[in-house]
């Protein structure tokens, strides 16, 4: 810490992780290790299979494709520099580095945010307008989408971080967290947070309420328009298609909503933890089985490219 005048002024921070205890600390190594080589493997994989089979490049093949690489970004964010802060025994990161860590993560979070919006308007047109299909979802509207939630993403995640930049943290330097997040930080800010706090409410809306009104939307349709399907075969196939995106919005928002959607003085930072770990590596890690087991594409594609792979090892 650097001294000017009576104020203390934080030049780094200590970041707890996730358990103090020394016995813990080769348990949660291992166990993250493992989930974070799953996450990366799991999604590039699905990556590979998009991009090496043709039949799968379409709308919603190119949105998971971009799904995937966002979760490998959005775990590598947090979860490498957890790592080597356990095996240095080294928890400190610098005042630049926990800013930058922060603009990543909502950078990601956020585009997981818009790309599942984008994923649900995509199931909406194809089982409630299959005749437009085509049409409405062309690969310059795919493009456009896509563009589109990487600026959003970019721009509220800025502007929040230099918002936070300008704030004095004079009083503790810890952060009960693994990772620099938005609400442990502002409890641990001396400046006035109230104009912050709006903002980030105003961001919350139009970042988090907005994308899921429009998943909301699109499957209060899709629920309508599998009722009105006559069989019951026919009713499997169409949610089918649906069910693996339903599941991974599911987990998704449940756990940023337990976070994100309080005020900071109610704050908590054990159900913070937990609920970050959830959406931070347990989801990334998880979609790629999602999709691979309930969707018999995807499945064809992996079988083809981890065949392809072990005829060209030998």
């Amino acid at each position: 810490m650097m001294r000017r005048g009576n104020t203390t002024i934080v030049s780094e921070f200590l970041l707890l992780g996730l358990s103090e205890q020394p016995d813990h600390q080769l348990i949660l190594f291992g166990l993250f290790l493992v989930m974070y080589l799953v996450t990366m493997f799991g999604n590039l994989l699905i990556i590979l299979a998009i991009a090496s089979n043709s039949h799968l490049h379409s709308p919603m093949y190119f949105f998971l494709a971009n799904l995937s690489f966002v979760d490998t970004c959005f775990t590598s964010t947090t979860v490498p520099k957890m790592l080597m802060n356990i095996w240095t025994q080294h928890q400190t990161i610098s005042y630049d580095g926990c800013l930058t860590q922060m603009y990543f993560f909502m950078t990601f979070a956020l585009l997981d945010d818009f790309l599942l919006a984008a994923m649900a308007y995509d199931r909406y047109v194809a089982i409630c307008l299959p005749l437009h299909y085509t049409t409405v979802m062309s690969p310059a509207r795919c493009a456009l989408l896509v563009t589109v939630s990487w600026l959003c993403s970019h721009l509220i995640a800025l502007s929040l971080t230099l918002l936070m930049a300008q704030f004095s943290f004079c009083g503790s330097h810890v952060i009960p967290h693994f990772f620099c997040d938005l609400l442990p930080l502002l409890k641990l800010s001396c400046s006035d947070t109230n104009i912050f706090q709006v903002v980030m409410f105003i961001d919350a809306a139009l970042a988090g309420l907005v994308p899921f009104t429009c998943i909301l939307f699109s499957y209060i349709h899709i629920i309508s328009t599998i009722f009105r399907v006559p069989s019951a075969d026919g009713k499997h196939k169409v949610f089918s298609t649906c069910g693996s995106h339903l599941s991974v919005v599911i987990l998704f928002y449940g756990t940023v909503i337990l976070v994100y959607l309080q005020p900071s003085s109610s704050y908590s930072a054990e159900t913070g933890t937990i609920a970050s770990v959830m959406y931070t590596v347990v989801t990334p890690m998880l979609n790629p089985f999602i999709y691979s087991l309930r969707n018999r594409d995807i499945k064809g594609a992996l079988r083809r490219l981890l065949s392809k792979g072990m005829i060209s090892s030998w």
